[in-house]
């Protein structure tokens, strides 16, 4: 019985590091860039688009199609790389264990 008890003891206190992580990770931002830095994306850890930014040279009226690639490839990029640091820090605490629906 004892150490079912220090088994629940155990995953309450990485519930509650993971409660903190979470919150810590929401306000956590990255920049990502495309296209040799013409398109910036800051992003939190909750995924969360903060800013957008677009190089004016990179602004061609007769080539729309370019630069919504490029702001695609850098929504994309921004998005995979949040989860990643999200991914990497989570399993910091949980051990390498994969718990679903953690964000």
């Amino acid at each position: 019985m004892k150490g079912m008890q220090n088994l629940m003891k155990q995953a309450q206190q990485m519930q509650q590091k993971m409660a903190t992580l979470q919150k810590e990770l929401e306000s956590r931002e990255l920049e990502t860039s495309s296209g040799g830095g013409m398109i910036k994306i800051k992003i939190t850890g909750k995924q969360q688009i903060v800013s957008i930014s677009i190089n004016k040279e990179c602004v061609d009226p007769n080539d729309v199609a370019s630069l919504e690639e490029l702001v695609k490839t850098a929504v994309n990029q921004s998005i995979k790389e949040s989860q990643d640091m999200v991914s990497a820090a989570m399993s910091k605490v949980t051990g390498g264990i994969n718990i679903p629906g953690m964000f």
